[in-house]
């Protein structure tokens, strides 16, 4: 548990293009805004490491098992045709395949630069410039105890295209179960895990769900550690969430799930996730406290 005889952990050696968020004198997150990654891997900016009071990292990026993940992002597997996920693209009739269809987010101006928030512009482009999306986004952490933090990401997507942008999920091209898209985190490696929802308490029961949080425990060398992810407002209240526990820790709340999502010109889409990053593993009941409280704040 974190409290005031825990060091105040830092994140030392700080690269060019990353910004690192405080929370209670605690270095908690470094956002890359300006990654190194080749363009297999879809280059977008992300949050990693990040990190619970008591210092313990709760997110990977570019793991052996799936190099494209890259800590929390804002991901899409099919813009029009583009994959703004990484690695392989998954084709009808076929499975996944390499196609040479990649997209990148480039960071454009900062809006604010803060040690509790970050605020900036992007583009999403295909390969050769040609932009899709505008996108304004913005991370604020916030305290919550001596054990917890809070972590909310707002993202507005525009269509920045003369015609309808369809945005789709890999359940819409028939891989069965494959409804990401979205905010997405990518979890470390830990020795057991544990799930806790509304909508029940292992993946079957919480995965396709539109439950209103989805909290993932899991336990290692260095202890407990729970993400809570609550979907905070209306602006997700009817998403639903992608959680996988076999294989890899991974949640993601979808912006579309088995149907195209189809913008048109100039259309925006608001989204908001609010995650509470915690020392220990909380009760069910205690996660519901916790999930209501990010719910009724202003």
């Amino acid at each position: 548990m974190a409290g005031s005889d825990v060091p105040h952990s830092v994140l030392t050696d700080q690269p060019r293009g990353t910004a690192v968020l405080r929370s209670q004198g605690h270095d908690v997150a470094r956002y890359v805004w300006k990654p190194d990654v080749p363009l297999a891997m879809s280059p977008r900016p992300y949050l990693h490491p990040v990190r619970t009071l008591a210092g313990i990292t709760v997110t990977d990026a570019a793991p052996d098992s799936h190099r494209h993940q890259f800590g929390i992002s804002i991901a899409a597997p099919d813009v029009a045709g583009r994959n703004f996920w990484g690695g392989r693209t998954f084709v009808a009739g076929h499975g996944p395949a390499w196609l040479d269809n990649h997209g990148i987010q480039h960071h454009q101006r900062w809006l604010r630069h803060a040690p509790d928030a970050l605020a900036h512009t992007l583009r999403w482009t295909d390969a050769r410039d040609t932009v899709l999306l505008h996108e304004r986004r913005s991370i604020t952490c916030r305290p919550i105890d001596r054990t917890a933090w809070s972590l909310s990401v707002h993202t507005q997507l525009t269509n920045a295209t003369d015609g309808p942008l369809p945005i789709r999920s890999p359940i819409a091209h028939g891989r069965v179960g494959a409804g990401y898209g979205g905010f997405f985190w990518r979890g470390p490696t830990a020795d057991r895990v544990r799930i806790l929802s509304p909508a029940g308490t292992d993946v079957r029961s919480v995965h396709g769900s539109t439950a209103a949080w989805v909290a993932v425990t899991g336990t290692g060398a260095d202890g407990s550690w729970t993400m809570l992810f609550v979907h905070p407002d209306e602006t997700t209240v009817h998403d639903r969430w992608f959680v996988r526990a076999r294989d890899y820790l991974g949640v993601c709340s979808s912006v579309t799930w088995d149907r195209p999502l189809v913008l048109a010109p100039g259309e925006m889409i608001i989204k908001r996730v609010t995650t509470l990053i915690v020392d220990g593993s909380p009760s069910f009941a205690a996660a519901t406290e916790l999930a209501d409280s990010v719910r009724q704040a202003p």
